[in-house]
């Protein structure tokens, strides 16, 4: 899902689409309409965070890259 949004978000970025678009393809609920997926070279997820609703613990600090 990640790669979906950022490959609209560097469409969007790139001047190729405008940036409603966006909100276009989330509401189709269709990966198709969102272009290029982005590579998964150099996605990392460094956290995750919820609502004190859910009663999880506390997450450990975030990952550091640099």
């Amino acid at each position: 899902m990640v790669r979906n949004i950022v490959g609209v978000l560097i469409a969007i970025g790139a001047g190729e689409s405008e940036p409603g678009w966006s909100s276009e393809v989330l509401e189709t609920r269709d990966r198709t309409k969102g272009g290029v997926t982005a590579a998964a070279d150099g996605l990392y997820l460094c956290g995750v965070s919820y609502s004190a609703g859910y009663n999880f613990p506390p997450p450990p600090p975030p990952c550091r890259f640099w």
